[in-house]
């Protein structure tokens, strides 16, 4: 591979298809399988990650919110998209595009049925989505009556799936909680397709639940993090391989005499002589403050330097005074040997949050395709 001469998200589609494969082996034959690509695919880029799943056996899309559906339909994606938290206001234009919404009130409902009887459109697919005990949204177990004498007045929409989603899949201390979440939502679910009169596709297995619930991967499964390359423990990540490195250069390389200062507010102090690298790279662009003062580090010819100070809006400085390195040098923040999960450790944080909030303006590139 080629060194980074700026910094770059590199996105591995190899990887990809691998991870892809090994969430696929872990489920039955008879099972749909659900790419999550929200949140610009994690952080990489929805539309090329979307449409090289396309190419693979990806029964369904999903997505957050209205307009990422709307450009991954501009991009050519044309399998169906669940949209998992749309908002009224939006409702034409998912119809216009052929989205399909998560309807998690009786309000939101209601305004769907009333905006999709207006467009004259009939058995439009509707996903209706449970709160099992994550208490964050989703309709409670008391309201299948109600569902169901709502749909019964309509034939605007029908329902395409029923499902939820569980709170604590990747921690097996909470075994007993999630199998309590299951055999809710088999109860609604058995309850509600009776209500019907049909059965729509049921699921409810994230990464996690894949991976550790079997049982439960009914007729769809659904997988955001595990394709981007993480299983949620020690044990499953041996099985994934990150998609995404991201790289940057040394502009600048600075001796810092001892009592000196660097960065703003004067936030490190030399004790000894030292030098420092400039790297052009910041909380702009997805590294934030929470990484700096010695907490967080990127990788410089194999060894850690760690980011001294207050990270800046386009830079860190790092410490490389035990480093052989020269300005021009490439450096890794993150990949598939220092992780995105390692560094966001550093932090007190997780993998989701700082592989999500990787700036648009980083250049991504796609190799192994």
């Amino acid at each position: 591979m080629p060194k980074a001469q700026e910094t770059i998200l590199e996105i591995d589609l190899k990887a990809l298809k691998q991870n892809f494969e090994h969430l696929k082996s872990r489920i039955s034959n008879g099972t749909h399988f659900m790419a999550v690509v929200k949140a610009f695919a994690y952080g990489s880029d929805a539309c090329e990650i979307a449409n090289y799943l396309q190419k693979l056996d990806v029964y369904y899309f999903a997505v957050a919110f209205v307009h990422e559906g709307v450009a991954l339909r501009k991009a050519g994606i044309t399998k169906p998209i669940l949209v998992l938290h749309p908002q009224a206001a939006n409702f034409n234009l998912l119809i216009e595009n052929c989205l399909e919404p998560n309807l998690y009130n009786a309000k939101i409902l209601n305004e769907f049925i009333s905006i999709a009887s207006a467009e004259q459109q009939t058995n439009y697919p509707i996903h209706i989505k449970f709160n099992t005990g994550l208490n964050r949204l989703g309709f409670s177990e008391n309201d299948v009556n109600s569902i169901g004498e709502k749909l019964k007045e309509t034939t605007a929409v029908k329902v395409k799936s029923i499902f939820s989603h569980l709170a604590a899949s990747e921690d097996l201390s909470e075994r007993e909680f999630t199998l309590n979440q299951i055999q809710k939502f088999k109860t609604i679910a058995e309850n509600i397709t009776n209500t019907l009169g049909y059965k729509p596709m049921l699921h409810i297995c994230n990464t996690s639940g894949i991976l550790n619930y079997p049982e439960a991967h009914f007729d769809m499964v659904r997988s955001g993090i595990g394709l981007y390359g993480f299983g949620n423990s020690k044990k499953e990540n041996k099985n994934f391989t990150p998609i995404g490195t991201l790289k940057t250069i040394i502009s600048q390389i600075h001796t810092i005499n001892k009592g000196e200062s660097i960065g703003y507010n004067r936030a490190f102090k030399t004790e000894r002589l030292l030098k420092s690298a400039t790297l052009p790279i910041g909380h702009a662009d997805g590294i934030g403050r929470q990484y700096g003062k010695g907490k967080g580090y990127v990788i410089i010819n194999n060894q850690k330097a760690y980011i001294l100070g207050n990270v800046c809006m386009d830079m860190i400085m790092v410490n490389v005074t035990d480093i052989d390195c020269k300005e021009g040098d490439e450096v890794i923040v993150f990949g598939p040997n220092t992780t995105a999960e390692k560094l966001a450790e550093t932090a007190s944080t997780i993998s989701y949050e700082l592989i999500t909030g990787i700036s648009q303006r980083v250049k991504r590139n796609f190799i192994g395709n």
